[in-house]
């Protein structure tokens, strides 16, 4: 029985495809690539889900404001 989570599985999945795509080539920097693509997303869906609210976006993500503001300048978002 697997203890994974729903969300734990899913990017299991989604590596298990990205590496299916690959073939043979070998991946460089995976760790980095996956953190930029999943903050990115997070980024995206808390500033969504908070209608653009920075503030409430924050709270959601457990972050400061300011922190956020950087976050969101990185990922040009």
């Amino acid at each position: 029985m697997s203890t994974a989570t729903p969300l734990e599985q899913a990017v299991r999945d989604q590596l298990d495809r990205y590496f299916a795509d690959l073939g043979d080539s070998t991946p460089h920097d995976l760790l980095s690539m996956v953190n930029s693509c999943v903050e990115r997303t997070v980024l995206q869906v808390a500033m969504e889900r908070s209608e653009g609210n920075q503030t409430h976006a924050a709270d959601l993500l457990g972050i400061t404001r300011g922190t956020l503001r950087k976050k969101l300048q990185t990922h040009q978002i």
